[in-house]
């Protein structure tokens, strides 16, 4: 399970709703946080998405449980009136009624997460009882658990539900947390809460929450479920497990793998075919993969050079960016005609690590851009990429931006494209159109992973330093992997002649 607002590789539980019920079905911590493997691919080979987000719909007698809440959060509760909120602040507005949230809103962002793209989601004050002006981001989720008593209510919503779950509870057990908390946390008195209780709580409870149970998958015990959250969880793994898809070895090696179009097996592209944008191939530039490629060479001088061809290959890219035509006049007063850069937004994004050896050398170009990051490593046993965080710019994360957004993707090397293919995804999830990408790279290898990434997205720029021609199939060694009775590892490709692990080379 994912948490999009932090990290794809993080999930957060949280056992108190706005009024600070104590779960009755996650006990006894008060916070639990579940760390994954991160984010597999939810796309294929043609770069297009393959499966939804699984998507759990709880409601019933619980406060929130994971990610994104109806009302303990207050994300979405409705914009209030000046009527509603002298009513709100004196505790006579109904919050307990399905009227006071915004299910439109919620149904909208839900759709979103599970289609795999971000969502920016309400913020709501319970100090001023209104919906404030800046929003909250979320992105990244395999799975989503929406929570909340309404849940079920909305036909909308339910739509949306892979599956859907009523958490039934005892009303005197219920009664009895509420007073307690109440007393003890708040300093209320019994009758006022007796009275919010059978004013509000309880008719609310019977009137639209209860009869929602008819349209849950599973009804949950509130206490005494181990056995049904067992079951929950082994259906949620079954389900995660049926939509992976592992491709990697496939696009390292194309040729030896994947068909044509016509049914063949892939030739080796040549260089036009690829369509790729490389620097010319002066006598600086060679010397400059001379020393890069030694394995010889001194950090201090392989820093040096990596940063100085990060320069150049950036200074190259620029040209890639709309330009319009600008007439100025010069210290002798006379006029030129000359171009200026049109982009509305540019920014840089890095896949770390190995594309940090890129981004001191883009700072140099053009320094006054934001940059962030995707942090995109291997699965030890599979090989394929894993999206463990996600820290993009703002002009990516809110979606009105992100489509007039220019993007400067950095990386050090495409061998099999992996992490490519999963960094494009991932601002195509946001909303950057693909000829908006302009992808900044040391190294390509001709007859691994481009192809296939090429094929996928013909709109996106791919600017490199050199063409390596062969991807070398191999093994990691120390790690004792799947399908390697000879305990060698797990498979790996190596890119020839290569600069070896620039990531390591650069920080180490």
């Amino acid at each position: 399970m994912s948490s999009p607002s932090i990290s794809p590789g993080v999930t957060k539980f949280s056992e108190q709703d706005r009024e600070g019920h104590s779960a009755p079905w996650i006990q006894p911590k008060k916070n639990i946080v579940l760390t994954s493997h991160g984010r597999p691919p939810w796309y294929g080979e043609d770069g297009q998405r393959i499966c939804d987000a699984f998507v759990i719909g709880i409601a019933g007698s619980i406060p929130t449980v994971i990610i994104l809440s109806q009302a303990s959060s207050g994300h979405f509760y409705k914009y209030h009136t000046p009527e509603e909120l002298v009513l709100a602040h004196a505790n006579k507005l109904d919050f307990d009624h399905p009227d006071a949230l915004d299910m439109p809103i919620f149904a909208s962002c839900l759709a979103d997460l599970k289609a795999g793209k971000q969502s920016n989601i309400p913020i709501y004050s319970f100090s001023e009882h209104q919906r404030l002006e800046e929003k909250k981001y979320l992105y990244g989720a395999s799975v989503i658990i929406a929570e909340g008593i309404m849940a079920l209510v909305d036909p909308s919503l339910r739509a949306l539900y892979d599956l859907k779950v009523f958490v039934q509870c005892d009303p005197d057990l219920m009664l009895a947390r509420r007073i307690k908390r109440d007393v003890k946390e708040r300093g209320r008195a019994v009758d006022g809460i007796l009275d919010q209780y059978l004013r509000y709580v309880k008719p609310s409870y019977d009137n639209f929450v209860r009869p929602t149970a008819a349209h849950a998958d599973i009804i949950v015990p509130g206490s005494n479920n181990a056995v049904a959250i067992d079951l929950m969880c082994t259906h949620i793994r079954q389900q995660l497990q049926e939509r992976s898809k592992r491709f990697r070895g496939k696009i390292a090696i194309p040729h030896l793998y994947l068909p044509s179009k016509s049914g063949a097996s892939t030739p080796e592209s040549t260089i036009e075919d690829l369509d790729l944008h490389i620097m010319p191939q002066t006598r600086q530039i060679e010397g400059i993969f001379t020393i890069l490629r030694d394995k010889d060479s001194s950090r201090q001088d392989f820093v040096f050079f990596a940063d100085r061809l990060a320069t150049l290959l950036v200074e190259h890219a620029l040209q890639f960016l709309p330009y319009t035509p600008k007439t100025v006049v010069t210290p002798v007063g006379a006029e030129y005609d000359g171009q200026k850069q049109a982009a509305k937004y540019v920014c840089g994004v890095t896949i770390m690590r190995s594309g940090g050896a890129l981004e001191r050398g883009f700072r140099r170009v053009i320094n006054d851009v934001p940059v962030g990051s995707l942090l995109v490593q291997s699965d030890f046993t599979t090989g394929d990429p894993l999206l463990l965080q996600v820290m993009l710019p703002q002009y990516v994360k809110l979606r009105h931006l992100a489509e007039e957004t220019w993007v400067f993707l950095l990386d050090a090397q495409i061998g099999t494209a992996a992490a490519a293919f999963m960094a494009i995804r991932v601002l195509l999830d946001h909303g950057v159109k693909e000829d908006h990408i302009i992808f900044v790279t040391f190294l390509v290898a001709r007859t691994g992973g481009v192809s296939v990434l090429r094929r996928a997205f013909p709109g996106v720029k791919i600017i490199c330093g050199a063409v390596d021609e062969h991807m070398k199939e191999g093994w990691m060694e120390g790690y004792k992997g799947e399908g390697n009775p000879d305990g060698r590892g797990r498979a790996v490709w190596l890119m020839q002649p290569g600069m070896g692990q620039i990531g390591d080379r650069y920080y180490l």
